[in-house]
């Protein structure tokens, strides 16, 4: 952990995973240095509009998805998700986009909405601006400025959406966010003082799904367990999960990638490409729910509490809020008393009424490892 707020940029490549190929070195060489992994999305509902998967994506990494109606269409309608700055501490967040709706969105959303032109003063779109101004501007949003962390700082968290439907544009992009990159970590090395600072984050989806997404880009990890007849048994992925319940809608395929990097604080894994296969075999986070992702970096910007509690919203991850339940029952188990949680997710509830199938069997077993536990410690 930093001993000090970090600062957030986060690059979002719209329909550019696909695009990745091995030219694209500044690309990989983040991802070989950095935290990897997948935020899974929900399945989009169809939309008029042409953008509406861009906002749907969208409003699913700042955890606004409920909003997807009233946001995907020209709507007076106020939004039910509190501004972000609400949400998380003040955080001073701004979105840089030439997309309409996704300007509209960010706007209803409490983000600072700016245009490319407005980094550089040019009257050019973002993929012709010149990549070298475009970071050091970036850079200076977020209270970086020649080598040196200013005290003050316009931003804490930037939001850069590049790609997008314009089909024949988007290896554009994807040179473009690449080349970013590379002027970015050249400018906060490893042991500098922006470097100790910047959280990075680089996300990429699929774009509108094609035939082949289901079959080669599924985060689905069943292999032996249906020949072996125990998938009933097979527990839930957190990324099925809001709290103790299971999701009721989880698009299994064609997540979005992502890589997470700040010097000396974030983890590294053996990944060493951006690459759907090589997340999948090496990467350290797995798949985790995108509406997970921004709580996650204002975590890192101090802007929100680490999600270690068990009185927490039902959308906190699965295996923290399993942990903290066992730890609750396994207190009061074996007192004389019901055993209900000190603070049961449903007020009032029975333990084994609560659990699902996959927690009432793991309970089970964790009570049965207690009890030998405890009597082996009584016998030596």
């Amino acid at each position: 952990m930093a001993d000090k707020p970090s600062r957030g940029l986060v690059l979002y490549g719209d329909g550019l995973a696909r695009f990745i190929n091995p030219s694209h070195t500044h690309l990989h060489a983040l991802a070989a240095q950095s935290l990897c992994g997948f935020l899974s999305l929900p399945h989009l509902p169809s939309s008029e509009n042409v953008d509406g998967r861009t906002i749907g994506e969208f409003l699913n990494l700042v955890d606004a998805y409920v909003d997807i109606t009233t946001l995907s269409v020209d709507s007076q309608e106020k939004c039910i998700t509190p501004s972000i700055s609400e949400r998380f501490m003040g955080v001073k967040a701004a979105l840089i986009t030439e997309n309409k709706s996704l300007k509209s969105c960010g706007d209803k959303l409490g983000l600072s909405v700016l245009q490319p032109n407005e980094l550089i003063n040019k009257d050019c779109s973002l993929a012709d601006s010149p990549v070298n101004l475009v970071a050091a501007e970036l850079l200076n949003l977020l209270g970086f400025q020649e080598d040196k962390v200013l005290d003050s700082n316009q931003f804490d968290l930037v939001f850069v959406h590049i790609g997008g439907q314009q089909e024949d544009l988007i290896n554009k992009y994807t040179e473009y966010i690449n080349s970013l990159i590379g002027e970015i970590i050249s400018k906060a090395k490893p042991k500098s003082q922006i470097g100790s600072r910047i959280h990075l984050s680089v996300v990429l989806s699929y774009g509108e799904i094609l035939n082949d997404g289901e079959s080669n880009f599924t985060i689905l990890n069943r292999k032996g367990i249906m020949q072996s007849g125990f998938d009933s048994l097979y527990p839930r992925q957190s990324y099925t999960m809001k709290g103790s319940n299971p999701r009721s809608n989880v698009r299994d395929y064609c997540p979005m990638l992502f890589t997470q990097w700040q010097d000396a604080v974030t983890r590294k894994d053996t990944v060493k490409t951006i690459s759907f296969q090589d997340f999948m075999e090496n990467g350290g986070n797995l798949a985790i729910p995108a509406d997970r992702f921004l709580h996650e970096v204002a975590f890192k910007l101090w802007k929100a509490p680490k999600q270690t509690n068990f009185d927490a919203p039902e959308s906190w991850p699965y295996e923290i809020m399993w942990q903290r339940r066992w730890r609750r029952v396994t207190a009061t188990e074996g007192r004389g008393e019901e055993r209900k949680l000190q603070q049961p997710l449903h007020k009032g509830a029975n333990v084994e009424e609560s659990l699902d199938c996959y927690e009432r069997e793991d309970w089970t077993h964790w009570l049965e490892v207690r009890s030998k536990g405890q009597e082996k410690g009584r016998s030596s």
